[in-house]
């Protein structure tokens, strides 16, 4: 019976990972569909095509750019109380926000007015998807078995192709159903609105889970920063800038392909159905092949996988361009394929659990968030507006564009390379192992931290500090 109800939990971990970052991903991807398919007209008509276009994707950055905010808010929080309550609050507020924008009267109707609720909305829902991933991923890993991290930790990384999936379908659904005027009259607000009953079922799921056992002994052992920001700061920047790093390449591949081609191939090939289509039929397989190259890279290692993969994004850019300037639309699905499912995912699987390791359990919540949603704004928010201004600038020829993702992939095969890596070098190791908890007397900390710090039995090397020395742990 013990062992059935831990199997009964361990699921219910899972699915509230899996659910809650489909639901925040579904609506935070509808918005960059509807970016890229009718909201230049709806919300900007501005004098110029491409000036309607730069426009519609900087509201899509806007909502980007607010995620560092509600991941530090997030971290912050989630450090000091806990992961779930921040899960719960910013699962609401996603749903509070899209339902919203399904709402949103017109240029058209109010003017200028609907483009300031427009971005405000957005900024919403960038804090919330701020919060979420953070706490999502280390409910889960956290959770995990030493062996499995990567795998468990894929189930929060499904979530964002279940919720491309869902939100491409729903618009696709839509454009097939309804005739053009239609849609551009009310069919794309009905995937907006469908978001409250989303919200609702992960709820439900949600709720029904607790922070993990090292968490639990961390906040009762006294050992709680009042300023985890701070102590990320000062002691733990070299991790901080490791995964800002990790994320450039691939976050700005995976904007390039979802959102920015399906602009390209509208005004270069007249074709806005084949991108959507190729896109769904990615992400349809990205809810297989994300676990499977978490499950690999518990195995193999992290590094030597997402280093491969980074280089290969380096070439890739190259490769979809020429395809799309000039390839057979037919065979769109299995360049995208490629990009995504082999390049992406290999370094998105495993990406929650190779943050969380990089950090220890004090300032985890503030590393793995501020780090993810700063190179998400660096890598991947501003690239569909960048690529619009390049592809402006390079005489309507993608080359500059193309040079732009090489320049990140070097940058995150740095990261890679300089990133721990316990998957291949300490297989089993616990995440209590692999960073020492901080004492009272260790010079390294704030003076508000020392203040709060107790002790525990145990003795381990914080690899992260300045100096090596010896300091008292909690262990599980």
């Amino acid at each position: 019976m013990g062992a059935t109800n831990i199997l009964s939990g361990k699921k219910r971990i899972l699915a509230s990972a899996f659910a809650g970052t489909t639901i925040e991903w579904y609506d935070f991807y509808l918005y960059g569909t509807a970016a890229a398919l009718i909201f230049n007209v709806q919300f900007f008509p501005m004098a110029t095509e491409l000036g309607g276009i730069v426009a519609s994707f900087a509201t899509l950055a806007v909502g980007v750019i607010a995620r560092p905010l509600g991941g530090i808010i997030a971290g912050h929080l989630g450090d000091r109380i806990g992961r779930k309550a921040l899960l719960v609050a910013s699962l609401v507020l996603m749903g509070v926000a899209s339902t919203l924008i399904g709402l949103m009267p017109t240029f058209e109707v109010i003017g200028w007015w609907a483009v300031v609720g427009l971005v405000f909305l957005r900024i919403l829902q960038g804090l919330s998807a701020g919060a979420e991933w953070g706490g999502s991923a280390l409910l889960s890993v956290e959770h995990a078995p030493a062996r499995h991290r990567g795998f468990f930790g894929s189930f929060t990384q499904i979530g964002s192709s279940a919720g491309m999936l869902l939100a491409t379908g729903a618009f696709f659904i839509m454009q097939n159903i309804m005739s053009a005027e239609q849609f551009a009259a009310y069919g794309w607000r009905i995937p907006f609105l469908l978001s409250a009953l989303l919200v609702a079922v992960g709820l439900w799921i949600r709720l029904g889970v607790a922070d993990a056992p090292e968490f639990l002994e961390h906040q009762a052992s006294g050992n709680v920063a009042k300023a985890p920001l701070k102590e990320l700061l000062v002691h733990h920047r070299r991790p901080l800038l490791v995964t800002i790093g990790l994320r450039l390449a691939q976050n700005a591949i995976y904007y390039l392909v979802t959102v920015y081609m399906l602009t390209y191939l509208r005004d270069v090939r007249g074709d806005s159905a084949s991108g959507v289509t190729a896109v769904m039929v990615a992400s349809a397989i990205g809810l297989f092949s994300t676990p499977f190259w978490g499950w690999l890279s518990d195995r193999i290692g992290r590094r030597i996988m997402s280093a491969a993969a980074y280089a290969a994004i380096g070439v890739f850019g190259w490769v979809l361009f020429a395809f799309l300037d000039a390839g057979p639309l037919a065979f769109l699905p299995l360049v995208v394929i490629l990009g995504i499912n082999v390049i992406h995912d290999a370094i998105y699987g495993p990406q929650a659990a190779w943050f969380a390791e990089q950090f220890p359990v004090h300032v985890r919540y503030s590393g793995v968030s501020l780090g993810y949603q700063v190179g998400t704004v660096l890598g991947g928010g501003l690239m569909p507006m960048i690529a619009a201004l390049l592809f402006a600038a390079g005489g309507e020829a993608p080359w500059l564009i193309a040079g732009y993702l090489t320049v990140l992939s070097v940058i995150s095969v740095a990261a890679a390379l300089a990133a721990k890596d316990p998957a291949s070098q300490q297989r089993g190791t616990e995440l209590t192992d692999l960073h020492a908890v901080p004492v009272a007397g260790d010079p390294a900390l704030s003076p508000e931290h020392q203040a709060t710090v107790g002790t525990t039995a145990g003795t381990a090397t914080d690899p992260d500090r300045p100096t090596e020395r010896t300091s008292e742990r909690t262990t599980v």
